[in-house]
């Protein structure tokens, strides 16, 4: 299983967290997501994951990633 950790902006409550793993959920290849809200890192992981498509996605959502 592939993990990538992106670091976030706007995280601020564990509502923004629903948003992000409601957001990412039905990506490909995505398998699980962990939000910590304290430090705004998203963690995803799966057997197939593209960097660049989920930092797209999060960006759509509101939450870029810095």
């Amino acid at each position: 299983m592939l993990t990538e950790n992106f670091e976030v902006a706007n995280v601020k409550c564990e509502g923004c967290a629903t948003i992000i793993k409601t957001g990412l959920q039905g990506m490909s290849g995505v398998e699980t997501i962990q939000v910590d809200v304290a430090s705004g890192r998203v963690e995803v992981a799966g057997a197939e994951l593209a960097r660049d498509l989920i930092q797209a996605k999060l960006a759509e959502l509101g939450y870029p990633v810095r």
